[in-house]
């Protein structure tokens, strides 16, 4: 397969603003960009599936560049729904810093500011050099804008699209920049860009967007209980993560292998047909595991959560250190109980027996450990004094249940 080609296999184009791109890809070297707002201090797993494509294509030897938004950050992406919220100039300037150094660190990109070209334009000369080329009837069509006319959309980020058209007309005269890639979502903040270079420059750049990585029910892809999986290992640790891609949905772990690894396909189909064969032994929620965190963390780090895997498997939670402990711990249900229960009565506070009379049975039948150690006896006292660490005990139901009593 071409370059062209293996994208479209592993579903990774959905709008293309022109056939051209396809010999642009395959056949020559190009610059392209794609960008970020820093509405937080760190990627997540949504923005490595993003982000992955422009890897793809600096190994075919095009030049990306990634764009993070301090001028757009401060004026807000319209959402589906409602109004953004307004985060401060302090906020965003802590977010850029952290982004920049781990997009640099993960993916190897240059790192450009949008701020950097939009700080100095003034308000006439915004109207004047790039309202003018915008009519209102093609940018109340674009479909993040008309869904919004209902609930009402303010002027600030009804220009956003405006912003993001003139980065690309920035990077398209100062960097020889013709391409802009992004999720489906920005499709027509990004065609709005081709049409002001047109515009102005009577030149031809180019869009193309990734549909967006979901889960089997439709919705977005990269959260587990609520959390987001983050980039950062001190926000989500590399186990977390390893854990978050093994419990893949069978029906969709094929799809995320072709667009979060660089498995070849052959690879990737020798994958599918062990889990139709073995769906049990989870083959291919393994390798996605291991590719991802391996990627972004490292050999050592994905040796750790395999580490941390096993031994949890097998129970022997003491065989961890304090450090892999913490990792393991950000997986487990956690309760807050009163101090020096009993281990029946922390076991019903903490909801994980409905009731004392199941606790006892629990108990008696040997299913419950404390930090590592089985305790039959339902009157066994709970305290800090015997807490793992922070006052932190963990108690482990059955052969995979595990929860952390804070006291």
């Amino acid at each position: 397969m071409n370059l062209y080609e293996e994208l479209e296999w592993r579903g990774l184009i959905k709008d293309c603003s022109s056939p051209k791109i396809k010999d642009l890809l395959n056949n020559e070297k190009i610059t392209f960009y794609i960008g970020t707002d820093p509405t937080g201090d760190s990627l997540h797993i949504g923005h490595y599936s993003s982000f992955l494509i422009s890897k793809r294509l600096k190994k075919a030897g095009h030049n990306p560049i990634l764009l993070v938004g301090g001028a757009t950050g401060l004026i807000g992406d319209p959402k589906p729904t409602a109004e953004r919220a307004m985060i401060s100039k302090e906020e965003v300037a802590h977010n850029i810093e952290k982004l920049t150094k781990q997009a640099s660190e993960v993916f190897g990109f240059e790192v450009v500011n949008n701020f950097d070209w939009c700080k100095d334009i003034n308000f006439i000369d915004f109207l004047r050099d790039y309202g003018k080329h915008f009519n209102i009837n093609y940018m109340l069509n674009k479909d993040i804008v008309s869904r919004r006319l209902d609930e009402g959309i303010t002027y600030t980020e009804f220009s956003y699209m405006i912003i993001q058209a003139l980065d690309f007309l920035h990077l398209y005269e100062s960097r020889d920049c013709i391409m802009q890639v992004a999720g489906q979502d920005q499709w027509g903040n990004m065609t709005a860009g081709i049409e002001l270079i047109r515009k102005k420059l009577g030149k031809e750049a180019y869009a193309f967007t990734m549909p967006l990585v979901t889960k089997a029910d439709g919705t977005k892809f990269g959260k587990s209980e609520g959390k987001a999986i983050w980039l950062d290992r001190d926000k989500t640790s590399p186990y977390e993560m390893y854990q978050f891609l093994v419990n893949s949905e069978d029906s969709k772990v094929i799809d995320y292998l072709k667009t979060l690894t660089f498995l070849s396909k052959e690879e990737i189909e020798a994958l599918e047909e062990k889990m139709k064969s073995e769906p049990h032994k989870r083959e291919a929620q393994k390798a996605l595991a291991a590719e991802v965190v391996r990627d972004l963390h490292g050999e050592e780090e994905l040796q750790k959560a395999l580490r941390i895997t096993e031994v949890l498997f097998r129970g022997n939670i003491t065989d961890l250190n304090e450090d892999e402990i913490k990792d393991a711990l950000s997986t487990f249900e956690s309760s807050v109980v009163a101090e020096a229960q009993t281990l029946c009565d922390v076991l019903v506070e903490a909801k994980i027996a409905s009731s004392k009379r199941e606790a006892r049975e629990w108990i008696s039948q040997g299913s419950i450990q404390v930090n590592g150690e089985k305790v039959k006896d339902p009157q066994a006292i709970i305290s800090k004094e015997a807490a793992l660490f922070d006052n932190k005990t963990v108690i482990k139901r059955g052969k995979r249940n595990y929860y952390v009593i804070a006291q």
